[in-house]
């Protein structure tokens, strides 16, 4: 299968070169630091998404079988989730809020690899009733997917990342019955990864695998074409397009979900004006990059991206072992040069087996130890102003604080 009071403290940003390389201190400078707190850090799950479950007001975290209430994090277990046929995995893959049914409570979205399936687990009125799962469909194996405004109109579209295929899922009707329709893509471009991004500026949002790129039509009904111009390898999911460099196209980022190296490929235009693409690493120094989410993390109006070690993604591949990390890039577009924040690093796993098979990372790495699992939350979970990350994975599940926006004076 690829499959307690803000502190401060010297946060380095460095600028990768190369696998444990990076430019002099003229480099660095001093940042807040993010502090790290605990929602489970017994929790074996790698999704984690974020909404207001029980109507208070305030943003709640979902993973796995249960959810938690802020602000003290309690926890209310609403179903059982099953390993999945390779006990180092549960059959929970995606775990994305969306009120389905419109019933002004928010369900979950999720998706897995060994029963192939999609479904809905749907939040009941009583809350002290276990939440209703309803089956979608079962496309094959997949290790996540994404909610997308895949055609601009705020229609939710599911892009989940099915071994072999490209199918998305568009919810169609909510009442008086939920109904999905699903969207079959010619398989070319199929592989390891997928995400979006507008590539060839035409406005509308174009689907990114490893191979190439579908082209959304005008027409919905229209077929996509697909541009086999990539070759991205084991790519993490998702891959985001977006303009990091600020020269007006679409650039591609993305991470090697079971292999060290994170990377990007810039856009640009040959003398005949034929989209070309330039290759270049961002860090090479950690593996499993396997999730990756933009957002605006430093609140200058240009947008960032998470990510971080999937621990275990696979428990015996390279690098599996390692230090657990969150890390922030950013493109500084001065200097051309890409820069990091640490949000969180750990420490190796001092106790894993040699024999991969018998590793369990609740086990093997310290206790809190935090990954990026399959699918993190970016929000302002606190509402201070500042967006925050949610991390979950098999070593726990854990919120990281964003130090509060201070915005310079004009």
């Amino acid at each position: 299968m690829k499959f307690s009071g803000l502190s401060l403290s010297v946060v380095v940003f460095l600028t990768v070169v190369g696998r444990g390389e990076f430019l002099d201190a003229a480099d660095a400078v001093e940042a807040p630091k993010w502090r790290k707190h605990v929602i489970n850090d017994q929790s074996p799950f790698e999704a984690a998404g974020v909404a207001d479950f029980n109507g208070d007001g305030k943003l709640d975290v979902f993973s796995g079988d249960s959810w938690y209430a802020a602000p003290n994090w309690n926890r209310h277990k609403v179903r059982d989730v099953p390993r999945g046929t390779n006990p180092h995995y549960y059959e929970d893959f995606a775990d994305l809020p969306l009120d389905v049914n419109g019933d002004g409570r928010m369900d979950i979205l999720t998706c897995a690899y060994f029963s192939r399936r999609i479904a809905w687990v749907e939040q009941p009125a009583d809350p002290t009733q276990p939440w209703t799962e309803h089956t979608i469909d079962t496309p094959g194996s997949m290790e996540t997917g994404s909610l997308v405004n895949l055609y601009g109109d705020g229609t939710p579209v599911f892009v989940p990342n099915v071994g072999g295929q490209i199918v998305i899922y568009e919810l169609k009707s909510k009442s008086p019955k939920v109904e999905w329709n699903s969207r079959q893509l010619a398989p070319e471009g199929a592989g390891h990864g997928i995400g979006h991004g507008d590539i060839n500026g035409d406005g509308r949002i174009d689907l990114i695998t490893p191979k190439g790129w579908y082209e959304q039509p005008a027409e919905r009904a229209a077929d996509w074409k697909f541009h086999p111009e990539l070759t991205l390898g084991t790519a993490s999911i998702e891959i985001i397009g977006h303009d990091f460099d600020g020269d007006g196209d679409t650039d591609i980022v993305w991470g090697m979900g079971h292999e060290f190296g994170l990377h990007w490929v810039k856009q640009s235009k040959d003398a005949n004006g034929k989209r070309t693409w330039t290759r270049e690493d961002i860090d090479t120094s950690f593996s499993q990059a396997h999730t990756l989410h933009l957002a605006d993390f430093d609140g200058d109006g240009q947008m960032e991206f998470v990510t971080g070690k999937r621990i275990y993604a696979h428990p015996s591949e390279p690098g599996a072992t390692d230090e657990p990390c969150v890390f922030i890039f950013k493109f500084d577009r001065k200097s051309a040069k890409w820069v990091k924040t640490i949000v969180y690093q750990g420490e190796k796993a001092p106790n894993a087996p040699a024999n991969a098979e018998l590793r369990d990372a609740l086990k093997d790495f310290p206790r809190g130890s935090a990954g990026t699992g399959l699918q993190m939350a970016v929000r302002d979970l606190d509402g201070d102003g500042d967006i925050d990350i949610v991390a979950p994975g098999k070593s726990g599940l854990y919120w990281f604080e964003n130090p509060r926006i201070t915005k310079p004076a004009k």
